[in-house]
């Protein structure tokens, strides 16, 4: 593969962009080249959203995607699966509740492996984001696998960043809260018809109470029904509101999170992780990692 099928990419052809989007994936000789030659110019907003697993953010994300198409916007969806720790490949994908949009001209949705990234964000997600921004999508959003430090680095990606919760997380919102009241814009807790609902959501506001006293305005809590599409417009409406309020210091805090990202991923470039696997098998159990590091 040559730097020229960089030169074929086609902004409004699906195929092109999701055959562009495996080529930066696999780190294709030109893709740096083509990274550095897409537009900045765009106005795509970036919608993270993530929470515990079986919150229900894949049935959040279907429902956020028939809102923006019947207002006739474009939508790209990547959805990031854990990995197998052992060679890297998906062990969900399941996108069935998004099925109907596949055909979807104006939806284009890509299950991406967490390739056995410890945030449980994809490596190469802000370069494919990008690619996503220079296709003219109105609204990128996306669903991380939800497993600790990814609560975190979506906000570094993220226009707006929807954290979900369930009123069964009660327990977890206690060893979460430190880092979701500094990263989330939105909290929406789903299953709201559920036992409990109404207790939680007020309990979470109390929670987040001292943290509204230092905002010019509170973190909106948005009780939804995503199977129902019930509380979806109001979520819509204030990802709008959020975006056109964002300001310019988060903004270059968004871009300082997304330089450290890349410079980070630079400089690990020559690590090979198949490669330790190998020099550990090697070496034989028990290993003392601080003293293979030094030496590796």
């Amino acid at each position: 593969m040559q730097k020229s099928h960089f030169l074929q990419f086609d902004y409004r052809d699906i195929k092109s962009l999701a055959r562009c989007i495996s080529l930066v994936e696999n780190e294709v000789e030109g893709y740096e080249a083509f990274m550095q030659s897409l537009p900045q110019d765009n106005k795509s907003k970036v919608i993270g959203i993530t929470g515990p697993p079986g919150a229900g953010k894949s049935t959040l994300t279907d429902a956020l995607i028939g809102s923006f198409v019947a207002d006739g916007k474009k939508v790209a969806v990547l959805c990031v699966d854990p990995s197998s720790p052992f060679n890297l490949g998906a062990l969900l994908g399941d996108r069935i509740r998004m099925s109907e949009w596949f055909d979807n001209p104006n939806v284009f949705i890509r299950s991406l492996a967490s390739r056995g990234s410890m945030g449980g964000l994809h490596p190469k997600i802000i370069e494919i984001t990008d690619i996503l921004k220079a296709a003219a999508f109105d609204y990128i959003i996306i669903e991380t696998v939800g497993v600790g430090q990814s609560e975190i680095e979506i906000a570094g990606l993220a226009d707006t960043t929807i954290v979900v919760l369930v009123p069964e997380s009660g327990d977890e919102i206690q060893t979460m809260k430190a880092g979701l009241m500094e990263i989330a814009d939105i909290f929406v807790v789903n299953k709201a018809d559920r036992p409990g609902a109404d207790i939680f959501i007020r309990n979470l506001r109390q929670m987040l109470a001292p943290a509204f006293r230092n905002n010019s305005s509170e973190i909106p809590i948005i009780p939804t029904i995503a199977s129902e599409k019930s509380g979806i417009e109001e979520l819509k409406s204030n990802i709008i509101l959020r975006n056109s309020n964002k300001n310019e210091e988060k903004k270059s805090c968004l871009l300082a999170e997304k330089a450290y990202q890349l410079i980070k991923s630079k400089r690990m470039y020559d690590i090979d992780k198949n490669e330790l696997v190998i020099k550990i098998k090697e070496v034989g159990t028990p290993i003392n990692l601080y003293k293979f590091i030094k030496e590796y």
